[in-house]
């Protein structure tokens, strides 16, 4: 059984159509992402990530990280594999050449982060919390912490964590304890944060940590929260390494997945306080790092697409081979990729991987869209959508990513809950996805209070207008399965917009409804605007087969994929419409000692 190829055909494809690569080429600076470019950039990612970061998969998950006096080793292979991932140049794809980046647009690093993840999550956390890091420096740094500490972060050289939470304060992050003094110019830090990701390890020379702490006069609350960059070795003016900072790692958590991470409790200033400098303004931390956080969403996302798409392949190969049973039609033993319910979790799989992938890609475009449109107009109306979409990329792909896992030991059987399988560590390393970087029930408050009800649905209105629009190639299509796709597809729509119309009209009256109705309606949104990019991708399809593509099988299925998705997928907006009009008395009516 293949242990990982990469999906290049399908993301090529997703770039192109869903993302809209020739617009993306066409902003400034961008000219060089070329199709054929992209192309190529793909084929050696998946290259590298076959050959150097796929075998080490299960040598983590073994092995695990151990901890000595403070120090981090990383499993067997995990640091070589590192280095040779910066020297390769992979770290710095899309980043701004200024720092040493490749200004590959983000359309392109999404892809590639996909790959990384889908071989070696585990191994993948570290540079995307780096990623993470430099989004957040390049927008709110001083002069001198881009020029000490971005070339090195660009290139990973030297790696970015995030520390915000602490044993007391797990998502309410204005509950921190971690202090802060000022001291000649610089931050004395103090405290402990939990749940780090690569709060040390042996494969970079230097850690950046970015640590949220209250200073003794801060206001309580979010208001009082600054952000400080905390190196675990200090930097010189010059750029030379310095002493040691006043920070480790005091423990390894042991958790469920993830084994080849590290995942640290880190104590800052035990001694003499971590030296650390100010990031921004005093007190606005929290706004600052959600910038690092809206990027890790993203990113997270992404993990749960990148994990379906390898537990996918492990489902499909094993039902290829695996002889069970005399499915309908046949009248000897053959393998259980015949038997139709079989069948019908791999193209669950199939519908889910592809277009959470689709649905993550369209939201790198809107943020390449934001930041390099000529037109102001343009980049205001692609960061509202690309607001709008993060919720829907974390959660959806998160939750898609741990059905397609469970999905794939199905299919295995009673194999698939035996480790020599191979396929529980998917489902173990992509169950934390939906908890990282706020829960998939966070997300979904964030969607219905800050991008539905602040601004009374004008940027959603705005987006199911855009979803309506595509009723119109699909009603020139007649032939099956199109008039199937249409017809789903302007239910669900229906449904979403009557969602979003039901709460606007009754959340003020009903204080409990947001809360109660949040994740049904994130979900909702998510199918629908899943369907969108699926009948999107079938009508490409159907326009390359038009125009003499001679990738047949490949396109096919991608029309027999959105007509799965359309009739099997999509008819749950209708349940979870209903769901969201009961209101929030079957949520809440029963008293908190009954349960």
């Amino acid at each position: 059984m293949p242990t990982f190829t990469a999906p290049t055909r399908d993301m090529a494809f997703a770039i192109e159509e869903i993302g809209e690569l020739v617009r993306i080429n066409a902003l400034p600076g961008h000219d060089e992402a070329t199709p054929d470019l992209v192309v190529a950039v793909l084929e050696e990612a998946g290259r590298f990530a076959a050959s150097a970061l796929a075998p080490l998969n299960p040598v983590g998950d073994r092995e695990g990280c151990a901890l000595d006096n403070g120090k981090v080793t990383l499993p067997p292979g995990f640091a070589a594999a590192y280095r040779q991932f910066v020297k390769a140049g992979w770290n710095a794809v899309p980043f701004d050449a200024e720092h040493g980046g490749q200004g590959l647009p983000w359309l392109v690093g999404t892809a590639v982060q996909e790959l990384w993840h889908s071989a070696n999550m585990a191994f993948a956390l570290i540079p995307m919390l780096t990623q993470g890091a430099v989004e957040l420096l390049s927008s709110h740094g001083t002069n001198d912490q881009k020029a000490l500490f971005l070339p090195k972060l660009v290139s990973g050289q030297w790696t970015g964590t995030m520390n915000l939470t602490e044993p007391n304060a797990g998502s309410d992050v204005g509950a921190l304890r971690a202090r802060a003094t000022r001291d000649n110019g610089q931050y004395r830090i103090r405290g402990q944060k939990i749940f780090i990701t690569g709060g040390d390890h042996d494969a970079a020379e230097n850690i950046v940590h970015l640590v949220l702490a209250r200073l003794p006069d801060a206001p309580p609350g979010v208001k009082g929260v600054s952000l400080f960059l905390v190196p675990k070795v200090l930097v010189n003016p010059d750029g030379s390494m310095g002493r040691r900072n006043d920070v480790k790692c005091i423990k390894l958590e042991h958790k469920l997945g993830i084994h080849g991470s590290p995942t640290c409790v880190m104590a800052f200033g035990e001694e003499e306080g971590a030296v650390g400098t100010l990031v921004g303004r005093e007190n606005q931390g929290l706004a600052l790092m959600f910038t690092m956080m809206n990027n890790a969403r993203l990113a997270v996302g992404l993990e749960g697409i990148a994990q379906a798409e390898r537990a996918r392949q492990k489902a499909v190969a094993y039902a290829r081979e695996r002889v069970q049973g005399v499915a309908p039609g046949f009248d000897a033993p053959g393998p259980i990729i015949r038997h139709p319910d079989v069948r019908r979790m791999l193209m669950t799989q199939r519908a889910l991987t592809e277009t959470t992938r689709a649905l993550a890609y369209y939201a790198a475009s809107r943020m390449d869209l934001s930041r390099r449109h000529p037109d102001k107009a343009e980049r205001a109306h692609a960061h509202a959508r690309l607001d709008l979409l993060i919720p829907m990329v974390k959660a959806w792909g998160t939750a898609s990513g741990v059905r397609v896992a469970d999905l794939t030991i199905q299919v295995f059987g009673g194999m698939g809950f035996m480790e020599e399988a191979g396929v529980a560590q998917h489902l173990r390393d992509v169950r934390i996805t939906p908890i990282y970087e706020g829960t998939n029930g966070i997300q979904a408050m964030d969607l219905i209070g800050r991008k539905l009800i602040r601004d009374n649905g004008e940027v959603l209105r705005d987006f199911i207008a855009e979803l309506r629009v595509l009723d119109a190639p699909l009603a020139q299509l007649r032939a099956e399965p199109f008039p199937a796709i249409r017809r789903q597809l302007a239910a669900a729509i229906f449904a979403a917009s009557s969602a979003m119309e039901h709460i606007l009209r009754v959340h003020a009256d009903d204080p409990h409804l947001a809360g109660a109705a949040a994740t049904p309606f994130l979900d909702l949104l998510a199918i629908t605007t899943g369907g969108w990019l699926s009948a999107r991708m079938a009508l490409a399809a159907k326009r390359r087969l038009d125009e003499g593509d001679s990738d047949d099988a490949f396109l096919s299925a991608k029309i027999a994929t959105a007509h799965f998705y359309a009739e099997d997928i999509l008819p749950e907006a209708g349940a979870l419409l209903a769901a969201i009009e009961a209101g929030s008395a079957p949520v809440m009516s029963m008293p908190s000692d009954w349960f």
